[in-house]
């Protein structure tokens, strides 16, 4: 029991003790087990059981009566039994129904007082529901507590509709006409058009472009009838609906054209011919069963047109046997006046000859290309003229028997006589179709545009989102809630971090010249200073190109906390610097935060002399259109780059004259300038060896971890063309 026993799964098994014992001791229903396996369980609740809370009771002397709620299930109402529903009865069956008509779906439960309450209202409510074409469905939320919960029912009684699939919780008091008017509300609103003298030959004539058999209603009442908008709903793929209100005003004519009387309801279904309806049907009383047995023989067309594979496959079955052949008479024609005659021939030769084993429709050969060029093998006596195909349907994965007229269709009565004979040839000889060949699914040339379906889709998606927010159980809709904050939590803390790092990078920037402190600079460089006694882990330095296809990651993306040591080259200096270069930063390699790579000057001068710009206070660079500009040499120097706050260190290389070399501190550079600005660098290789501009700088890489180096600051980082 799961008072007594706190395992999870203890009150699951108490319940399959409980139907277990329910079932065995019920003779009726241990009958049912053995031959239905499950389907025992849905009768409801076991009478056994029953009797034993009966005996219980009185042995208390405890009399329900006295209360007035009926309890007992021996004196309960047991017409909910027929409606009860289970989870994969509810899947496999009712969700597919819900495309067909609405279900109204009632959530209840033992003990639940207010259920006995509503119980009378529901009684009537269902009966009538019923009656008129509605599901009815009833879920015990103690014995299918899987499929109360995914309906989203955590509380008895529950009321809620399905249709199409979706589920619509009712919200209000419940009686007789709220939910009439629920299960009404969940229609679409376009399935009944209204129809007056006005409209009804537009609406009649829509059978071209429908390509349905279109019903008129005729009734006095100023409301459409429910039943009519539930059979409309159900029929609505294969029949279009309008109703006449005969007691309106400007309806005279339209009643008098068919010839209505006004006291009685009278459907008229019109398919080819809108002067005159192809069949009628009238009553007092209209009922579901006399609608349906009506609709269900006049679901097509005389000469329905093939739009789509389904329609193909109902019009045109497979053969089960040999009993059951049913041919297609099938006209291949097009659009326009052009072909209307040979089409009027074909449709009055249908009506005549109209049997349960033939169909006859008819092809837009341009709309269906692939199906009409299958059958008439694309010879050219059918161009642009009509074509009549005799064809039997195989099997469903396209293979058909077909045989063609040998001359092309136009309706003369020499081709009514040679179809009537090949017709009444068929009879007898089934091996008459002796062609063979396999036709592609038809196009479904009345589905609506990609555009308008997901415009649909959207429009349903926000009306669910904006009726789930008012109306759905907070425990239903606490993990979508959980999810949007931690989504804004998440964001809100993004820009946050941002901003402060922003504001970080702000007060980083230097004060003016060489006033920046050692203790600052040793602070924001601590993860360097960490990292400089670390042991190389290779024997080598690996040193990459910096070119315009690695220059984002390696630079711009940088990582936080990484510096690029770049070192600047020409075409005629590149091996002996790299040697040099990397003899003096290999003891540096161990570090995870430096990373090493060479930069062509012959390639990227433009870019070098833009970043020197910015550190013109330690080593000031002509204009760029002075007459030295491309004679100014900057092999040897090396920058280290840090990518994230967007700053750089420079190293001059070693000058003849020069024992310190150039740290990248703000020492005397007039002469170099004067060297320059006449083309003499004193770093050329007829001076010194080239070797010797890269001296010092073993020295610099350890000022660099250590933050004491000058910082120049820039903007952005230029691109690298």
């Amino acid at each position: 029991h799961p008072d007594k026993n706190k395992d999870p799964g203890a009150e699951d098994k108490f319940i399959q003790i409980s139907k277990a014992y329910e079932i065995l001791s019920n003779e009726e229903k241990r009958a049912n087990f053995d031959r239905y396996g499950d389907a025992g369980e849905s009768q409801g609740f076991s009478q056994q059981q029953h009797r034993q809370f009966h005996r219980f009771h009185d042995g208390f002397y405890f009399d329900e009566s006295f209360f007035h709620f009926p309890f007992n299930s021996e004196r309960r109402d047991t017409s909910d039994e027929k409606y009860l529903l289970h989870f994969s009865h509810y899947i496999n069956e009712i969700v597919p129904d819900s495309f067909k008509k609405p279900y109204l779906i009632k959530i209840t439960s033992d003990w639940c007082f207010s259920c006995i309450h509503i119980e009378p209202v529901w009684k009537e409510v269902a009966q009538e529901l019923e009656a008129l074409g509605a599901g009815i469905g009833v879920v015990h939320a103690g014995y299918e507590r899987r499929l109360a919960h995914h309906l989203g029912a955590h509380s008895t009684p529950t009321l809620l509709g399905l249709i199409n699939g979706k589920i619509t919780f009712f919200h209000s008091a419940v009686l007789r006409e709220n939910l009439r008017h629920f299960v009404e509300s969940l229609l679409p609103g376009n399935l009944v058009e209204k129809i007056t003298d006005k409209n009804y030959i537009h609406f009649l004539s829509d059978w071209r472009k429908d390509n349905k058999p279109h019903v008129l209603l005729f009734d006095h009442m100023p409301v459409v009838p429910l039943l009519y908008k539930l059979t409309a709903f159900a029929y609505r793929d294969y029949l279009s609906f309008g109703y006449v209100y005969v007691g309106l005003r400007g309806t005279e004519e339209l009643s008098s054209q068919y010839n209505i009387n006004v006291y009685t309801p009278t459907m008229m279904i019109f398919k080819e011919h809108i002067d005159r309806p192809a069949d009628v049907v009238q009553a007092r009383e209209m009922k579901k069963q006399l609608i349906d047995d009506f609709l269900s023989q006049n679901k097509f067309l005389m000469v329905a047109r093939l739009t789509s594979q389904r329609l193909f496959q109902e019009l045109c079955p497979v053969k089960k046997s040999h009993r059951q052949r049913k041919h297609c008479v099938v006209l291949l024609t097009g659009e326009g006046e052009k072909f209307a005659e040979a089409y009027e021939a074909f449709l009055t030769f249908a009506v005549a000859n109209t049997k349960d084993t033939l169909k006859f429709v008819h092809v837009y050969s341009d709309r269906q290309p692939e199906f009409a060029d299958a059958l008439l093998m694309d010879e050219e006596k059918y161009h642009g003229r009509s074509a009549v195909v005799i064809l039997e349907r195989r099997n469903n994965a396209g293979k058909i028997a077909f045989k063609a007229l040998e001359e092309a269709w136009q309706g003369s009565k020499e081709d009514n006589f040679i179809l009537l004979d090949l017709l009444d040839q068929l009879r007898t000889d089934p091996g008459l179709l002796s062609s063979e060949t396999v036709v592609a699914d038809l196009n479904d040339e009345l589905a609506p545009m990609f555009l308008i379906r997901w415009f649909y889709s959207t429009l349903d998606y926000i009306s669910d989102c904006w009726d789930s927010l008012f109306h759905s159980n907070w425990r239903e809709m606490m993990p979508l809630l959980s999810l949007l904050f931690s989504a804004l939590f998440i964001l809100f803390g993004t820009v946050i971090v941002q901003a402060f790092s922003d504001s970080s990078d702000t007060r980083d920037t230097p004060p003016s010249g060489k006033e920046e402190t050692a203790a600052k600079t040793e602070k924001s460089e601590a993860s360097f200073s960490k990292d400089s006694n670390r042991i190389p882990k290779k024997g080598f330095v690996e040193v990459t190109e910096l070119t315009d296809i690695n220059y984002t990651s390696n630079l711009v993306r940088l990582r936080p906390g990484h510096m690029n040591v770049v070192l600047i080259l020409s075409n005629s200096t590149k091996t002996p610097l790299l040697q040099k270069f990397a003899l003096e930063v290999y003891t540096f390699t161990g570090s995870s935060s430096l990373h090493f790579s060479f930069l062509s000057l012959d390639k990227h001068r433009e870019w070098l002399e833009y970043l020197l710009e910015f550190a013109q206070d330690a080593a000031p660079i002509p204009n760029q259109y002075d007459k030295h500009f491309l004679e100014r040499d900057y092999t040897g120097y090396v920058l280290a780059l840090n990518g994230h706050k967007k700053y750089f260190c420079l190293f001059k290389p070693h000058r003849s004259g020069d024992e310190g070399g150039t740290l990248g501190s703000c020492e005397d550079y007039n002469a170099l300038q004067h060297a320059e600005a006449r083309g003499k660098s004193s770093c050329s290789p007829g001076s010194k060896s080239i070797k010797n501009k890269l001296q010092k700088l073993s020295f610099w890489m350890e000022r660099l971890l250590e933050g004491s180096l000058q910082r120049f600051y820039i903007p952005s980082w230029p691109a690298l063309d």
